[in-house]
């Protein structure tokens, strides 16, 4: 892989590599990427992986190999604190609760220490704070160098910082924004490098295809009315009615919400995680009109006052930017495109977007010659690696695949159990949760249930505590949803002795090695959901083009999710376990063979009876290395 990368970066080429676990592909393309001495861009899923890289791998090999580069990490404006927005915040914010008022206090505290300004740095601060957007800015909001705070501005030094170091790393996220937006200096930095590299690239066409479309979310007005709020009082105080421009615009962002839910907007807490709901099943018109109305009497107000602060320039911006996304929304969505209405616990989405990253990315190809590459555990499950390449428009790219060098055959074991209920029957939930029951307490804990929807994640865990409990089992049941994601994998690793019951986000990015995990069990299939309104819009294309979509779509999608998911059990060289998939369709039907070919290349097992002699072998083995580890432990202290 590292010849490769070193080959793409000599001939300006694009490369994509599809690495197995344990191959260290973070390795195989900083290594020569560090050693051309050419500027490069790298990056990756998410900040922490963003953190990783900046914080420990690149520090490392910059160090070991003797190259003397100047590094620099870069996140969207979400990520720093913004100094004038703080002031202003003391001065006039409307908090949602007093929780909120003392996170500000611990953020000013901070900040007379921080030189990032990152909220990374704070221990225990969630990145869904509400205090988050009170205190950090926007492309919107920013008042650039008008800003009284312009020169201390921690956005200001970090892109100063990219722009002139060798290696810079970003993430997804803030690639396609710019790219959008131009709001991150990407559009700056991108010429000016000549090797783009894209780690955890499977998760690159979900990313763009968020920022390359048009957003109107409850959120945003909810926002938007707060800092009209805010500034008001703060700059012209009585001299417009800020208050009850304040409580319209709330109504408007509520009757919003209400009208693009419907029924579901009194599910309230029951609703959990986000649903997509097609746009043809609300009518939005008249809301869409009457919160139109509100925005232009905000922009009345707003101009009234222009002149007294630089901060209601901005606002008048974002208002007429608002007004401008909802009347566009009240009418027909643009034919290349598809709409739909996101659903959460507390807000609404309405977002119109393309069906994949193409255009965006052959532009960006065609731009200028520079080294492209692409890598990720999964990206496909052919030679061409097309779920991929032709998704992200990279069909005429370098294909490699790079196995795992791992020996799955001999530490990892796949189980399918035939005669099993299917995912159709209303027995199947339960079925999973008494198997899943049987082989922990073959294993004493050690395991994860992944599920494909949150109504099977509840289900499973509700009948792992009733079988524990009817067992008299001292096993726990870790729930997603009950802890930060964080906290769970942590009481995890320290209580061997659990369950985690997971959904989404615990199919991918989960690192948990040795022996604190050796049981992975997957409830079903993870085909992607029929009734999304993305979904619904890709197979359409596809059977315009005269091709299977169920076979080129809804298999491929699959075999990705479940090579993701299986991913979490064979973490190092010397991990053993089991995998179980819930699903006879795995066993039964052609496309069964495919999926079982897309996973390492496991041992099957025919019976329940072998899976737990498996896993009593592994439990057996377990016992004497943490006997070994708790003597060389006592001798050490």
């Amino acid at each position: 892989m590292s010849r490769a990368v070193a080959q793409a970066i000599e001939r300006r080429e694009a490369l994509v590599v599809e690495a197995g676990t344990g191959v260290g592909k973070t390795f195989a393309y900083l290594v020569p990427t560090l050693l051309s001495g050419s500027r490069a861009l790298v990056s990756t899923a998410t900040k922490s992986l963003q953190d990783q890289l900046y914080l420990r791998d690149l520090p490392r090999l910059v160090e070991v190999l003797g190259a003397p580069l100047r590094l620099a990490l870069l996140k969207g404006r979400s990520s720093y604190l913004c100094l004038h927005r703080m002031k202003e915040a003391r001065q006039g914010a409307v908090f949602p609760d007093r929780r909120t008022a003392m996170q500000l206090a611990r953020i000013e505290r901070w900040a007379q220490g921080t030189a990032s300004g990152d909220f990374a740095e704070m221990d225990g601060l969630d990145d869904r704070s509400p205090i988050i957007p009170i205190v950090s800015s926007t492309r919107e909001n920013c008042l650039g160098s008008e800003c009284p705070d312009w020169r201390s501005c921690y956005v200001v030094k970090a892109r100063r910082e990219a722009m002139e170091a060798d290696v810079v790393v970003v993430n997804h996220h803030l690639f396609f924004a710019d790219i959008a937006l131009r709001d991150s200096q990407v559009a700056e930095l991108l010429p000016s490098v000549d090797i783009a590299i894209f780690d955890e690239a499977h998760q690159l066409a979900e990313a763009g295809v968020q920022f390359l479309g048009t957003m109107l979310g409850s959120a945003q007005l909810l926002d938007f009315a707060r800092d009209l709020l805010g500034q008001g009082l703060v700059a012209a105080r009585g001299l417009q009615d800020w208050q009850g421009l304040h409580t319209r615009l709330e109504r408007a962002a509520r009757e919003l919400r209400l009208a693009a839910a419907g029924p579901l907007a009194t599910a309230g807490r029951e609703l959990r995680g986000q649903l997509k709901l097609g746009w043809r099943e609300r009518d939005l018109v008249t809301t869409l009109g009457e919160l139109a109305e509100v925005l232009a009497l905000a922009l009345e107000a707003l101009a009234a006052v222009e002149d007294a602060s630089p901060d209601f320039q901005r606002l008048q911006e974002r208002a007429q930017l608002l007004r401008e996304t909802a009347l566009a929304f009240a009418t027909e969505p643009a034919a290349e495109n598809v709409r739909w209405i996101d659903v959460g616990p507390q807000h609404v989405r309405l977002v119109e977007s393309p069906l994949d990253i193409r255009a965006a990315m052959r532009e960006q190809l065609d731009a200028a010659p520079r080294a492209w590459v692409f890598t990720s555990a999964t990206l496909g499950d052919d030679e061409q690696l097309s779920w991929f390449t032709e998704s992200a428009g990279l069909q005429d790219a370098r294909v490699l695949r790079v196995g795992s060098p791992f020996d799955y055959a001999s530490h990892a074991r796949l189980y399918v159990p035939r005669g099993f209920p299917k995912p159709s029957e209303p027995e199947h939930g339960p079925s999973v949760a008494l198997l899943a029951s049987r082989l922990a307490r073959a294993l004493g804990g050690r395991t994860f249930v992944l599920t494909t929807t949150l109504r099977n994640l509840q289900v499973v865990a509700d009948g792992l505590r009733e079988y524990f409990e009817q067992a008299g089992d001292a096993l726990q049941v870790l729930q997603q949803g009950t802890a930060p994601k964080r906290a769970l994998l942590q009481r995890f690793r320290e209580q061997p002795a659990s369950v985690l019951v997971g959904s989404a986000t615990f199919w991918e990015g989960i690192d948990v090695p040795g022996d604190a995990l050796q049981c992975v069990i997957i409830d079903k299939l993870p085909f992607p959901p029929p009734n999304d309104p993305l979904v619904e819009a890709r197979v359409r294309r596809l059977e315009a083009e005269g091709r299977n979509a169920f076979a080129d779509y809804f298999v491929a999608e699959a075999a990705i999710a479940l090579k993701q998911g299986a991913g979490r059990l064979i973490r190092t060289e010397t991990d053993q376990g089991l995998l179980v998939i819930c699903d006879p369709r795995m066993a039964g039907m052609n496309y069964g063979r495919r999926l079982r070919a897309a996973l390492p290349p496991m041992t099957p097992l025919d019976t329940e009876a072998e899976a737990r002699a498996w896993l009593g072998m592994l439990d057996e083995q377990r016992a004497p290395r943490a006997a070994h580890q708790n003597d060389a432990g006592s001798g050490a202290r």
